[in-house]
This record gives C-alpha cells, sequence and structure tokens, in this order.
C-alpha cells in the first residue's frame, strides 16, 4: 500500500467545507463500524437511510463507487451491464487511499471530495436519490453524517459530479 501523500481532506476538513457551503449536516460520533449489520443502535438514533458502500474496480483498472441503501441487494454479475461496465472486483486499499481517502470500513461518497482528478465513476441507488435523508460516514468509520436530499445534492453540484443513479431493485 501507498502512503505517497496523505488526502486532501480528513473528517474535520471535510465537515468544515459542508459547513462553510451552507450544507446542513448532523454528525454522530460512535464506536468505529465496519460492516452494514453493525451499530443499529447507532442507525436507530440517526433518521434517514443507511448507506453500503462499495469501493471496486473493473477488468481494466477503473475505480468504482456504489452506494447504496444499506438493505439493496448489489449483485456484482449483474451490476457491470447496467453500469456500462465489465466484470467488477473489490477495489484495492492503496487505490481507495489515493483515489478517496479513505480506509476499508469508512468507503464512503464523501470521499469523493478526495478524488479530484475525477477517477472514480460514482453510481447511486435509486432508492438514496429519493430517499429524504441519506447518511454516510464523513471519510472515517468513527461517524455517521446525516444529509437531507438537498444537502447531499448540494455536495455533489459543488464537486461537479453526476452520479450514475441506478435501480438495482430492478436487477435483481
Amino acid at each position: 500500500m501507498t502512503e505517497d501523500k496523505p488526502p486532501l481532506f480528513d473528517r474535520d476538513r471535510l465537515l468544515d467545507w459542508l459547513a462553510a457551503a451552507g450544507l446542513a449536516r448532523t454528525t454522530l460520533d460512535h464506536p468505529p463500524v465496519f460492516r452494514v449489520e453493525e451499530g443499529v443502535e447507532i442507525k436507530a438514533a440517526l433518521p434517514g437511510a443507511h448507506t453500503k458502500n462499495l469501493f471496486l474496480k473493473d477488468k481494466k483498472g477503473r475505480p468504482w463507487l456504489i452506494s447504496a441503501h444499506q438493505d439493496t441487494a448489489i449483485d456484482l454479475k449483474r451490476t457491470p451491464a447496467a453500469i456500462g461496465s465489465d466484470r467488477l472486483s473489490f477495489g484495492p486499499e492503496a487505490l481507495m487511499w489515493s483515489t478517496l481517502g479513505v480506509r476499508p470500513g469508512a468507503v464512503t461518497a464523501l470521499g469523493l471530495i478526495n478524488d479530484v482528478d475525477r477517477q472514480v465513476t460514482f453510481v447511486l441507488d435509486q432508492r438514496l436519490w429519493e430517499a429524504d435523508i441519506v447518511n454516510f460516514h464523513p471519510l472515517t468509520n468513527t461517524a455517521t453524517t446525516a444529509l437531507d436530499q438537498a444537502a447531499f445534492r448540494g455536495f455533489l453540484d459543488r464537486l461537479g459530479r453526476t452520479p450514475l443513479v441506478i435501480d438495482f431493485d430492478a436487477l435483481a
């Protein structure tokens, strides 16, 4: 794994950036959470859609970030055709760090703030696109940040990112 350069944004800089951009958010600190199944009581304390985030790469090495509702099934055999990719596998930690500035367990759509070269293609579950509130780790798995849909879309707009919105339920 390469540690050449630290990410531009860490948790504190991200939260400051969101505040400076006028994007309302609520952040709850909690013990580390590594899997969707963990932290049931944490999720109960934050309303809205909770997420799972997959950092993947295709056969050509192109990185992909899929953010989905926590209970959406992601079929990695059917997904490539739906997103215009070829075979997908989990991306290496070094690529995750160099593009999103996060470690395994902390993968998040908010990591797109560190992808200044726009290497990562962002795929968003339609259920999240339609949710009133979405919850993501703020670049660390020791907190969860809730954004209403206007703030989440404002975040993406300020980054100049348009997600590829997919109805994963229709692929099942």
